[in-house]
Parts: structure tokens; C-alpha cells; sequence
């Protein structure tokens, strides 16, 4: 059956999704099905130490996935961005609107997620490059985001994608963790001045996905809890969840889709756990 064309006309940034397989690319192939224009965002290549291969996505892996998602029948473009850039950021929104018209999806997914260390091995630098990108970044967005918004007159969505990191601690991830609580700050404070906007602002939480990004973490956290095999980890984490596996970029993207939607229109402020009940407040 075809997927209805909730967001047909609407255009959506989605930064963070160069990557296939990743949570960003599963996000712009669900609202392109659903009728949506897509901007395709990403740094395009490592640029320094905060920027491995890991947390970015290279120019031509961006271009292939932008046809196949434009195989759905919208538009799509890609702009090359580094969320710590102001000016960047500000670029892209313009962007949206000169290739597409209008903007009226922002999703915040950009995110650096390979960094964990011990809090004694921690290192000042280590705790700006996540804030950087995972909290500033995303604010950035917000506000480029909400700046032609508001100018249009025509109300919006912005999603952060955050984590269940922003509802609970983690050993070896003090500077992801923090900057995970920090966005239900963001859009608890943002949702209240644009409210009268018609603009929503919400955050998404999944819990653990295994993306290129997640095989890794899934490599570095069996050996840190003393795990005999990575398949050995995963099994005690499925065990945790009441659903019985972990997440998908399908179901990220689907709870995307909703708050997209004009079903959603009244949801605003909120983080939305997508964790198959693992974290459950």
C-alpha cells in the first residue's frame, strides 16, 4: 500500500544525513515517501580530529544518496555543513528556501557520538568538540531554522534528535550525556517563544541503534563492560528491553514522520522516547 502523502509541498532539512544506513539518511527516505523535499546535509568529509570518519559522511556518498531518496519523486538536494559554523547554518536554511521554496521541517541530527572515554581520561577538548556540534550545533539549527520560519508565516516543525541519553546517565559519555539533557532544555524553553508561531519544537529519544557509528560503539562499550564477544553485549542488551531488539533508523524516522505531521500540531516541548520501552520516562 502507498504511503500517504502526509507532507507533500513541505520541505525538510535534515542535517547528519549523508550516511547510508544512517538515522539521518532513514529520516530523509521516510518524509521524501510521505511526499516531502529534502535538503540532505552533512559536513561532506573529516575536517579535524572532532570530525573522524566515524561522524562524517564524504561529498559523493552524499550525492548517491540524494538520487536514491529523489527516486521517491520529490526534490532533493544536498548542502555541504558544518553545524559549528554559524554562518554555515544560516547558509543552509537559505538554501531550502532558494532550491525549494519554503523550509518548514528543520531536524537537528547531527551529532558526534565517538568520543567516549573515562571521566578521569576526559579532556577539555574532548568535552567542547560534543558540545560543539551535539548542543551548539543544535541550536544553531533552532534558530536558523525558526529566523525563516517565522518570516514565512506559515508555522513549522524542528526535531532534535537527541537520545536516551537525555533522560539517563552513561559511563564513558559525560560530554554526550550532558549535551543530550541539554536539548530538552532547548526545546522546552524554544517551544514556549514559538509556540505563538505555530511552530513546534520537540526532541526524539531512541535508545541504541546499530548505524556505522553504533557498530562501533557497540565494539567499544563490549570490551569496556567486559564482554566476551560483541554478540555477547548485544544479547544482554536486548534482554533490557521489553520489545525484545534494539532500535532502527525506521523507527526514529517514523516518529519523525509524526511530529511532522498535522496530527502532531499539538505536541510541542516534549522528548519523545523511541526505545521499545527501555527508557521509560
Amino acid at each position: 500500500m502507498e504511503m500517504a502523502k502526509r507532507l507533500a509541498g513541505k520541505t525538510a532539512v535534515i542535517t547528519g544525513a549523508g550516511r547510508r544506513g544512517g538515522l539521518g539518511a532513514g529520516i530523509a527516505a521516510r518524509l521524501a515517501a510521505e511526499g516531502a523535499n529534502i535538503v540532505l546535509s552533512d559536513i561532506a568529509a573529516p575536517i579535524d580530529p572532532a570530525t573522524a570518519t566515524k561522524d562524517a559522511a564524504y561529498r559523493s556518498e552524499i550525492e548517491k544518496l540524494a538520487a536514491e531518496i529523489g527516486q521517491a519523486g520529490v526534490a532533493v538536494s544536498s548542502f555541504t555543513c558544518d553545524v559549528r559554523d554559524w554562518n554555515q547554518v544560516q547558509a543552509l536554511a537559505a538554501h531550502a528556501v532558494s532550491a525549494h521554496g519554503s523550509l518548514d521541517i528543520w531536524v537537528n541530527n547531527a551529532g558526534i557520538g565517538s568520543i567516549m572515554k573515562p571521566l578521569l581520561t576526559l579532556q577539555p577538548d574532548d568535552w567542547t568538540k560534543v558540545i560543539d556540534v551535539n548542543l551548539t550545533g543544535a541550536f544553531f539549527g533552532l534558530r536558523a531554522a525558526a529566523d525563516v520560519m517565522v518570516a514565512q508565516k506559515t508555522g513549522g516543525r524542528i526535531i532534535n534528535i537527541a537520545s536516551q541519553a537525555a533522560k539517563s546517565g552513561f559511563a564513558h559519555a559525560q560530554a554526550y550525556t550532558a549535551s543530550k539533557h541539554g536539548l530538552v532544555g532547548l526545546v522546552r524553553s524554544a517551544a514556549i517563544e514559538l509556540g505563538p508561531h505555530g511552530i513546534t519544537v520537540n526532541n526524539i529519544c531512541p535508545n541504541h541503534v546499530t548505524t556505522g557509528l553504533g557498530a562501533w560503539q557497540n565494539e567499544y562499550f563490549a570490551e569496556v563492560t567486559g564482554h566476551a564477544s560483541v554478540d555477547s553485549y548485544m544479547a544482554a542488551m536486548r534482554a533490557r528491553i521489553p520489545m525484545g531488539r534494539t532500535g532502527t533508523p525506521a523507527d526514529t524516522a517514523a516518529a519523525v514522520a509524526f511530529l511532522c505531521s498535522e496530527d502532531a500540531g499539538y505536541i510541542t516541548a516534549e522528548s519523545m522516547n523511541v526505545s521499545g520501552g527501555e527508557e521509560p520516562h
